[in-house]
């Protein structure tokens, strides 16, 4: 069975000290803001609302993840909670775009090696890929 493409509930899991169901209920977008407090050892609060930024999701070496523009971190998100919000700066909580079709673009890849598995959507000013205006690509 092919390994699966890593979503941040699969990613962000509680301590071993902890009841392996203790985040099930914790939204996916949430999970990253709880695991960096267990992981780091102090507080963290989550940003209370939305701000005007949308992000695209990407997979980078078999993770789904979001990239921050404002400081250049990164965490694994999930296209069950098109949320993220950065656990450096504190920016967030921006929308993230996901593909269409989540399943078809995780099901292109499984014939790739998982530390090979790499897509970006081709709407992202930042996919190195991205056709050219006019069809080309570069």
């Amino acid at each position: 069975m092919p390994v699966a493409v890593v979503r941040a509930e699969t990613f962000y899991t509680p301590p071993p000290r902890e009841d392996q169901r203790a985040w099930d209920e914790l939204p996916a977008a949430e999970r990253v803001w709880r695991w960096y407090e267990a992981t780091m050892g102090r507080r963290v609060v989550p940003p209370e609302g939305m701000v005007d930024d949308t992000y695209y999701a990407r997979i980078n070496q078999n993770r789904w993840i979001a990239d921050c523009s404002s400081c250049g971190s990164a965490a694994v998100v999930s296209p069950t909670d098109p949320r993220y919000a950065c656990t450096e700066c504190d920016w967030g909580w921006c929308t993230l775009i996901f593909p269409a079709d989540v399943a078809a673009v995780e099901a292109s890849l499984m014939g790739l090696k998982p530390g090979l598995r790499n897509w970006w959507h081709p709407d992202d000013p930042n996919n190195p890929d991205r056709p050219e205006p006019g069809g080309e690509t570069p």
